[in-house]
C-alpha cells in the first residue's frame, strides 16, 4: 500500500516537472515567433505526448490530469472574476445573460445542423457536438484582455460571458446526452436545472467570497490579512467542492468568489497594501503555471488517427462555428439588449471573439470515456476548434480591435498627461 502511494506521488511529481519545464521553454519560443502561448503549449503537449516522445501519457497520470484540469479552470475563473467591476457588469447584465443562454442555444442548433449534414451522423449526436464547442474559454480570454486597452464595458462583457456560458453549455450537454441514452427532453426541466445550477453556484460564491474578503481585510475581523494568497486558493477549493456536492455549478461559484473579492472596496473592505502586492504577484504567476499545465495536457490527448480521418469535415464545421454560428448567435443576443447601448463596432467585435478551450475539451473527453456514439468524431472536431480558434481568432483579436478603433491608447495618454 505504501509503495503504491510512493509510486503515485512520484508519477505526479514527474508530470509536474515535465509540464513546467516544457511550459517555460515553449513560452519563450512563443515570444520569439509571436504566436499565442497556448498554441505553443498545445504543441508541447503533442511533442511530449504518446504519439511522439511518449513522456506524458494521461493513462499514467489520471488523477493528476483531472486535478490540474479541474483546479486550473476553477482558479482561472476566480482570476477572471476579480477583473470584473460590478458597476460595469450591472450595465451589461442582460447582454451577458442572453449571450450565455440564448447565444449558446442558437450556436448549438446552427453548428449541430451543419454537423448533421456534413458528417452524416445522428441528429442528436450532431447537436451534442454543437453544444460542446459552443462555449468560449475564460482561460484564454482573461489573459488576452489583460494586455489590451479596449473599454472595460466590452472587456468585462466578453469575460463574463465566457464564465457564464460554460454553465449553460454543460447543462445542455447533459440534457442532450440523456436523450441519446434513452431519456426524454423537458424544456421546463432543463431551464429549471440551468437556473438552479447557476443560481446555486452564485449563492455559494457570494457566501464564500464575502467570508474570504472579511478575513483578509484591514478591519478588526481581518484575522488572516497576512495570508490572502493562501486563502484565495482555499476559497476556490471550498466554493467549488460545496457547489458540486450540492449539485450546483462549481465553476460558476469560483467565478463569483473572484467577483466578490475583486469588488470588496465597494463595501469598504480593503486589503493591506503589502499583502495586496504579494497576492497580485502570486496570482499572476500561479495563473501562468496553470495555463501551461492545462494546455500542455490537452495537447497530449490529441487523437491523431481520428483527426486524420475527419480533418476536412472538422475544419468545415469549425468554419461554420466561426463565420456563421458565433456571428448569428451573438448578433441576435446583443441586439435584444437595448439598454446596454452597444455601437456597431462593438457588436462586430463580439461577433468575432470566441476561443474554444478547457471546458469543451473536458466535455469531449468525457464523451469518449463514456463511449457515447460518435464520441471520437466529437473529440476530433473539438480539438480542431481549439487549435483553429486559438491560432486564428486569439491572434487576430488585437488587430481587429485596432481596425475597429476600439483600443483606448490615445485616451490613456491624454489622462496621463
Amino acid at each position: 500500500m505504501e509503495s503504491t502511494a510512493i509510486v503515485a506521488s512520484e508519477k505526479l511529481l514527474e508530470l509536474l516537472v515535465l509540464v513546467l519545464l516544457s511550459g517555460v521553454v515553449f513560452a519563450k519560443i512563443s515570444e520569439k515567433v509571436h504566436l499565442p502561448d497556448v498554441v505553443l503549449f498545445i504543441f508541447a503537449g503533442i511533442l511530449l505526448g504518446p504519439h511522439v516522445l511518449n513522456w506524458i501519457n494521461i493513462d499514467k497520470y489520471p488523477i493528476g490530469n483531472q486535478f490540474i484540469l479541474t483546479f486550473g479552470a476553477a482558479y482561472i475563473l476566480y482570476d477572471g472574476g476579480r477583473e470584473v467591476e460590478l458597476k460595469i457588469l450591472n450595465k451589461v447584465k442582460y447582454t451577458v445573460i442572453l449571450l450565455a443562454t440564448m447565444g449558446v442555444i442558437i450556436s448549438t442548433f446552427i453548428t449541430g445542423y451543419f454537423a448533421y449534414k456534413i458528417l452524416h451522423i445522428d441528429f442528436m449526436c450532431a447537436l451534442l457536438l454543437g453544444v460542446i464547442i459552443a462555449s468560449t474559454d475564460p482561460s484564454v480570454l482573461i489573459p488576452l484582455f489583460k494586455n489590451m486597452n479596449i473599454s472595460s464595458k466590452l472587456k468585462q462583457t466578453i469575460i463574463s460571458e465566457s464564465a457564464f456560458n460554460d454553465v449553460a453549455a454543460a447543462i445542455i450537454t447533459f440534457a442532450i446526452l440523456g436523450i441519446i441514452q434513452g431519456g426524454t427532453f423537458s424544456l421546463k426541466g432543463s431551464l429549471l436545472k440551468l437556473a438552479l445550477s447557476a443560481g446555486g453556484g452564485i449563492l455559494v460564491g457570494v457566501v464564500v467570497g464575502v467570508i474570504n474578503s472579511i478575513l483578509i481585510s484591514e478591519d478588526k475581523y481581518g484575522i488572516l490579512k497576512e495570508y490572502p494568497s493562501q486563502l484565495a486558493i482555499a476559497g476556490v477549493g471550498v466554493a467549488y467542492l460545496i457547489s458540486e456536492k450540492l449539485g450546483f455549478s462549481g465553476y460558476m461559484s469560483t467565478f463569483i468568489v473572484g467577483m466578490i473579492c475583486g469588488n470588496k472596496k465597494m463595501v469598504n473592505l480593503r486589503l493591506p497594501e503589502e499583502s495586496y502586492i504579494t497576492h497580485l504577484r502570486f496570482k499572476e504567476v500561479l495563473t501562468v503555471i496553470l495555463r501551461m499545465m492545462i494546455f500542455i495536457l490537452l495537447g497530449t490527448q490529441v487523437q491523431f488517427e481520428i483527426l486524420a480521418k475527419y480533418w476536412k469535415a472538422s475544419l468545415l464545421i469549425v468554419a461554420v462555428l466561426i463565420f456563421v454560428s458565433r456571428p448569428v448567435s451573438a448578433f441576435i443576443s446583443i441586439s435584444l439588449d437595448r439598454k446596454a447601448k452597444w455601437n456597431f463596432k462593438e457588436i462586430v467585435y463580439m461577433m468575432w471573439i470566441r476561443e474554444t478551450g478547457v471546458i469543451p475539451a473536458a466535455l469531449a473527453g468525457m464523451m469518449v470515456t463514456m463511449k457515447i456514439p460518435n464520441a471520437q468524431i466529437i473529440s476530433s472536431v473539438t480539438f480542431m476548434a481549439i487549435i483553429v480558434t486559438l491560432t486564428f481568432q486569439a491572434s487576430t483579436s488585437k488587430l481587429l480591435a485596432k481596425i475597429l478603433k476600439l483600443e483606448e491608447h490615445s485616451n490613456v495618454r491624454k489622462q496621463v498627461a
